[in-house]
């Protein structure tokens, strides 16, 4: 299996760089079984039974984009440098793993300067990432982070144009409860007031889960055999009553749906011994083709990034062979890929 069968060509004007609004006027593109057909999100109670269930993301995302002034004096006096950090991990006592930019402008021991409340010591590096201790933790630290922060958007965005006050609201779910996350769980940022009582209305369940998504979503998969690249790891919990209301689904003969490849990926995690259980830990669960899945019925999805491991996860839903001509149906009629783009609902065979 190479990287190659996980390509294909976009243009570059399918790339979104804003949502829909309203959130639920976004594109949604259904295919079940070798149907597909074209709808728009606010449809999905339609195509969806009483009794099934959504599976949510209750992850919040940070202001994880930070920069700063790192100065120095040495013997050619007082000299400054910009840089730039995206936080990925929290460790105890207020230390956190980070990408720094320049990483090399650094040394062991100084301090970045973010804002006149909000700074950083360098305490040394893990491969490519930094380790930095900040000056203030708890509440004290999320009140500065959300001053002197910007929103994490992925490199496609970025490339096109700078974060922004709106992306605080575009770049979070409306049900956003558990800060963590370094990036969205994108297929939920479709969801609105207006969705989820058509939703209830229609007898869908909907139950909260947790998985606080990392910057190494975005990492590109760099070995031809891809049954060899291996993921990061992420954190992520299905409560007991998560896990009650999920087996109370299946034993009713009820669908479960996550919402989006981030709420797969848990639920896979916590039931890969056949029956959701309470589960709480990091998952560095890879799906490929070939995986069996056990809890997982269909899923609702944004469009994804060519030669990415999210490709490799619907492919191993739908099949290959169904998942090219899909992408291939969406990129004939238009719908907006990736973060801020349109949705698909794919609903495999069984």
């Amino acid at each position: 299996m190479q990287l190659s069968d996980f390509d294909f060509d976009l243009p570059d004007s399918l790339i979104a760089t804003r949502p829909a609004r309203p959130r639920s006027s976004a594109r949604l593109l259904v295919a079940e079984g070798e149907r597909i057909t074209d709808a728009v999100v606010r449809d999905l109670p339609s195509f969806l039974r009483a009794g099934d269930r959504l599976i949510l993301n209750d992850t919040r995302v940070i202001p994880a984009r930070l920069t700063g002034i790192r100065s120095r004096h040495g013997p050619e006096g007082a000299t400054e440098a910009r840089i730039e950090v995206t936080l990925l991990e929290p460790r105890p006592g207020g230390l956190w793993t980070a990408l720094v930019k320049p990483l090399k402008k650094l040394a062991g021991g100084e301090v970045i300067r973010f804002s006149d409340d909000l700074s950083a010591r360098m305490q040394g590096r893990e491969d490519d990432r930094a380790i930095l201790e900040f000056n203030l933790t708890g509440k004290d630290f999320d009140e500065a982070l959300a001053r002197a922060g910007a929103m994490p958007l992925p490199p496609y965005i970025e490339r096109r144009r700078a974060p922004d006050a709106q992306d605080r609201e575009d770049y979070q779910t409306v049900w956003a409860r558990r800060p963590g996350a370094v990036a969205a769980p994108t297929a939920s940022l479709h969801f609105d007031d207006l969705l989820l009582d058509g939703l209830r209305a229609a007898g869908i369940g909907m139950t909260y889960v947790t998985l606080h998504v990392g910057a190494g979503t975005f990492l590109p998969v760099k070995v031809d055999d891809v049954t060899r690249h291996r993921m990061h790891a992420e954190w992520g919990e299905v409560s007991e009553a998560a896990a009650g209301e999920i087996e109370a689904t299946r034993r009713a003969g009820g669908r479960i749906i996550p919402v989006g490849t981030t709420a797969l990926r848990l639920i896979e995690t916590a039931g890969q011994g056949g029956e959701m259980l309470p589960w709480s830990g990091d998952t560095d669960i890879f799906i490929y083709p070939g995986f069996r899945f056990r809890m997982t019925d269909a899923l609702m999805t944004n469009f994804h990034l060519p030669k990415s491991t999210l490709m490799m996860l619907v492919s191993a839903l739908m099949g290959p062979d169904r998942i090219r001509r899909i992408y291939a149906h969406a990129i004939t009629e238009r719908y907006r890929f990736f973060s801020y783009g349109d949705a698909s609902l794919l609903v495999p065979e069984r």
